[in-house]
C-alpha cells in the first residue's frame, strides 16, 4: 500500500540499508467448512451445491474422484454424481481412465493409493489435462487413504485445487477427513510425503456408511475413543455406555459418536494454535507410534483403525505403569475397544523389536527429540520425551493378556 511505498522511498533517499533482520508475525486466513447430512444424493443434495461457489463467469467446474469399489457398487455415489451432472450450476470434466470417458475417475481403495506415487501421477495428469484451476474443485469420495491421496495431488497441483472431501468410511468421518492433511507414503513409512492444507469443504453423509461392512464400521471408531480420552472424562464414558449398540451399527448412537469426534478434533485443529503441527507435541496421534507400525509390519492388512485401537490400549497401559493413569480406567479403554468389536491382539505384536521401533521412526517424522502424548488421567494428557523399553515389553504383555481375558468373558468361560 501508500504506507509501504512512502517508507520504501524513505529509505532510498537516505540511502540507508534495510534491517538485517525482520521477523513478522502473521496469519493465514482459512474457514472449516464442515456439513453433516442425512441422504446426500437425495434430500440434501443442495447442501453439496452451497459449497461450490461459480468458477469465474460459468458454473463450477468439478472433477470426481471416487474409491473404485464404491464406483462399482454404490448406487448412492452414482446418484449424487448424476445429480451434479444434471445440475446447471455444475460442470462435472470427463474422466478418462482404463473404464472409458465418463464422470467418475476411479481410483484404487485403501492403501494401494498411497503406497504407488503413480496413481497421484496419474491424477495430476488428469487436472492437467482437462485445464483445472485454483478455483476448480476436485471432490474425493472415499475413505481415509483415498482423501489422503487424492488430497495430496489437488494441493501440489497449481499449488493447491480446492478439495471438497466426501468420507465414506466412520474413520474419516470422524478423524482423518476433517483435518488438514494430506500424503501419500514412501520408503515403507506411513505419510512420509504430504502436505498441511485446509479442505475448502467436508461433508459427512450418514447415508454414505450405509454399505459399508461390519469391520471398517467399527474399527474407525478407535478415533472417537482416542480424542474422548484427550478432551472429555464425559465423552469417553458415554462411549463406553453406547460402544455395545454402535458396533451393533444403530446409527442413533453411531452417527453422534461420529459428530462429537469430528467437533473435538475440529476444536483442537483450529483453536489448538498448531494446526501445521510445527512444534514437538503432536496430541492427535495418540497411541499412533505403534499403530503406524504395526501397519506397515502386518503389509497394511492391518486397518488404520485397528491399529490405533492397539495403539490406544497399549498406551494406556503404559500409561498406569508410568504416568499414573489409573489402572482401573487403562482397563476401561480396553474394555471399550473390545466392546466397539475392535481387537486388542495381532500377530505384530510378537515382534516386540520391530514394533518398538516404530519408536525411531516417530521420531524422525515429527523432526526433533521423541515427544509422544500419554495419560495421567482420562483428559488430562502429559508430553514425554522417552520411552522405557522394557516396561513398554511389559505393557504389550499385559495388553494380550487383557485381550484374552476379554475373550473367555465374552465366550462364557470366565465369570
Amino acid at each position: 500500500g501508500s504506507r509501504y511505498l512512502a517508507e520504501e522511498n524513505t529509505m532510498d533517499e537516505s540511502l540507508d540499508l534495510p534491517e538485517s533482520s525482520i521477523d513478522i508475525d502473521f496469519s493465514i486466513p482459512a474457514k472449516q467448512r464442515i456439513r453433516f447430512t442425512h441422504d446426500l444424493a437425495r434430500s440434501d443434495f443442495d447442501i453439496l451445491l452451497n459449497v461450490l461457489e461459480p468458477g469465474g463467469d460459468g458454473p463450477s467446474r468439478v472433477m470426481v474422484v471416487v474409491d473404485d469399489e464404491l464406483a462399482s457398487g454404490s448406487e448412492r455415489v452414482h446418484q449424487l454424481v448424476a445429480s451434479l451432472c444434471d445440475s446447471s450450476a455444475v460442470e462435472v470434466v470427463p474422466a478418462g481412465n482404463e473404464r472409458g470417458e465418463g464422470p467418475i475417475y476411479r481410483v484404487p481403495g485403501g492403501e494401494r493409493i498411497k503406497n504407488h506415487h503413480e496413481c497421484v501421477d496419474r491424477l495430476l495428469t488428469q487436472i492437467h489435462d482437462h485445464g483445472l484451476d485454483r478455483r476448480s474443485y476436485v471432490l474425493a469420495i472415499g475413505g481415509g487413504a483415498v482423501l489422503d491421496a487424492v488430497g495430496y495431488a489437488a494441493a501440489i497441483a497449481h499449488r493447491g485445487v480446492r478439495l471438497i472431501r466426501l468420507p465414506t468410511t466412520t474413520l474419516a468421518q470422524a478423524d482423518s477427513g476433517v483435518g488438514v492433511k494430506n500424503a501419500i507414503n514412501r520408503f515403507g513409512k506411513k505419510n512420509w510425503v504430504g502436505t498441511f492444507v485446509v479442505p475448502w469443504a467436508v461433508i459427512n453423509d450418514a447415508a454414505l456408511l450405509e454399505t459399508l461392512p461390519d469391520r471398517e464400521f467399527r474399527c474407525g471408531f478407535s478415533e472417537s475413543v482416542k480424542v474422548s480420552l484427550l478432551k472429555s472424562r464425559t465423552d469417553f464414558e458415554w462411549l463406553f455406555e453406547h460402544a455395545h449398540r454402535i458396533a451393533e451399527r444403530d446409527m442413533a448412537v453411531a452417527f453422534p459418536a461420529i459428530g462429537k469426534s469430528c467437533r473435538w478434533h475440529l476444536r483442537h485443529i483450529t483453536q489448538g494454535g498448531d494446526p501445521f503441527e510445527s512444534r514437538e507435541a503432536r496430541p492427535l496421534d495418540f497411541g499412533h507410534w505403534s499403530a503406524h507400525r504395526m501397519e506397515s509390519m502386518s503389509d497394511y492388512d492391518l486397518r488404520h483403525g485397528e491399529a490405533v485401537g492397539i495403539g490406544v490400549a497399549l498406551d494406556c497401559i503404559y500409561s498406569s505403569l508410568v504416568h499414573g493413569l489409573p489402572e482401573s480406567a487403562a482397563t476401561r479403554v480396553c474394555q471399550c475397544i473390545h466392546r466397539l468389536g475392535i481387537a486388542l491382539d495381532h500377530p505384530t505384536l510378537d515382534d516386540t523389536d520391530g514394533l518398538l521401533s516404530g519408536l525411531e521412526e516417530f521420531r524422525q517424522h515429527l523432526g526433533g527429540r521423541l515427544t509422544l502424548t500419554m495419560l495421567r488421567d482420562v483428559g488430562k494428557p502429559v508430553d514425554v520425551h522417552e520411552v522405557d523399553t522394557s516396561i513398554m515389553r511389559r505393557a504389550i504383555d499385559q495388553l494380550r493378556n487383557v485381550s484374552a481375558e476379554l475373550g473367555l468373558q465374552e465366550s462364557g468361560n470366565v465369570a
